[in-house]
């Protein structure tokens, strides 16, 4: 098998199982685990997967910009915010992150119902402005243009003087092993203080962000006490989360 042929096998092995091992495509392609190490890492510099210790993974689906990521799978995000607004209770202080599937989400909270949001998010802030009940705290700070959210240390800051009930995030990439990543250093640290400031997080992510991993780290997967997907619950790829201890909604 020729390189370019190999290069297109070890894509759609990923594309096929998000998550492949050289020990698998090696067998599979008869080459080398040096070969495939190579050919990986050819792959991971041109930004078409992941490479990592022992072999490569898929990177998220989500598009970079909040703009694009509006119109990308809106229709299944809308039905994991419509699961995850059973666990919004009157009196509740809560964290709402950034992510297109959280701003769906506050677009769902009833207009009765009294509770108060912490958010870094411009749109959130947006969806929540004319909201009759709803207390609105907003975190500044450094201007994300491409999630239109803030960053940095004023917007940690301001996470750190509360202790939220719920902290509900959109997930960008998670792995049972390599945990929840993103794409921005800056925003996986707001993201790790918003879980560590509060009781419970909640992950909202359609199941193609699953056992997808970026380059910076929030997270083990375990420190999730909730995924809610578009799945059900049965679905095979969210069993090594059921065994790690996280309830699937």
């Amino acid at each position: 098998m020729i390189k370019d042929e190999r290069l297109e096998q070890i894509l759609a092995h990923v594309a096929r199982q998000r998550s492949v091992s050289l020990t698998d495509l090696s067998n599979a392609l008869n080459v080398s685990e040096d070969t495939i190490r190579r050919d990986i890492k050819i792959l991971s510099d041109q930004g078409l997967l992941k490479a990592v210790r022992g072999g490569a993974v898929a990177h998220s689906p989500t598009p970079r910009h909040f703009r694009a990521r509006e119109k990308h799978d809106m229709a299944q995000k809308r039905i994991v915010a419509s699961k995850a607004l059973q666990f919004i209770k009157d009196g509740q202080v809560i964290f709402l992150d950034g992510g297109t599937s959280i701003q769906a989400l506050a677009e769902l909270i009833p207009a009765d119902m009294k509770i108060t949001v912490v958010t870094h998010s411009f749109p959130v802030v947006s969806v929540l402005e004319d909201h009759p009940t709803a207390e609105v705290i907003f975190a500044g700070g450094r201007l994300c243009k491409t999630a239109f959210t803030t960053i940095g240390y004023e917007t940690i800051q301001t996470f750190k003087n509360f202790r939220a009930d719920l902290c509900l995030m959109s997930v960008c990439s998670i792995h049972p092993t390599m945990g929840l990543t993103t794409v921005n250093h800056d925003e996986a640290q707001v993201k790790r203080t918003m879980m560590e400031m509060a009781g419970q997080t909640i992950a909202l992510s359609t199941i193609d962000k699953l056992n997808t991993a970026e380059s910076y780290y929030i997270s083990p997967a375990t420190a999730i006490d909730i995924i809610v997907t578009d799945a059900e619950a049965s679905d095979d790829r969210l069993t090594a989360y059921k065994q790690a201890g996280i309830t699937i909604i």
